[in-house]
């Protein structure tokens, strides 16, 4: 993934149609999406609302850290606020993700502190530049969730 932001220049409306475009990218070649310079670093969450209990699909970069572990980062391309996604899921920490080349899993989400969430914050910026960006972007310390693969 380059420094650019992808989601800059889409209204809402525009993104929920970019994301719907991703998440379909996505299925059709097994975890590929070229829409936007994502390649196989994505998951799609699948999440439940935790004020509206409506189930949602939403596209993450991730970092696989072994073949139990992901990492994602709820950086809302430097918006000042945490994405809903995040809310969710503290709300609802287990959920299913779809994986590149392996289908749905099950996971548990932990929110990473200290310097867990720091290192792992640190594998976003050195991957994806334009991490360091969205950093700069918000005054908000950005969190860092492991996804855990369950039994």
């Amino acid at each position: 993934m380059t420094g650019a932001d992808p989601w800059e220049g889409y209204s809402v409306a525009g993104q929920k149609d970019w994301t719907q475009q991703i998440i379909d990218e996505f299925r059709e070649h097994d975890g590929t999406v070229t829409l936007a310079p994502f390649g196989r670093h994505l998951v799609l969450l699948h999440h439940v609302g935790a004020k509206s209990g409506t189930a949602r699909v939403t596209p993450v970069r991730s970092i696989r850290t072994d073949d139990d572990t992901w990492l994602i980062a709820a950086s809302k391309a430097g918006a000042p606020v945490n994405p809903g996604w995040y809310h969710n899921l503290l709300a609802h920490p287990d959920i299913t993700i779809e994986v590149p080349g392996e289908g749905e899993v099950a996971v548990h989400v932990d929110e990473l502190t200290g310097a867990a969430r720091d290192a792992g914050w640190a594998q976003f910026t050195s991957q994806a530049p334009g991490f360091q960006e969205y950093e700069k972007k918000t005054t908000r310390v950005i969190p860092v969730l492991a996804l855990h693969r369950r039994g």
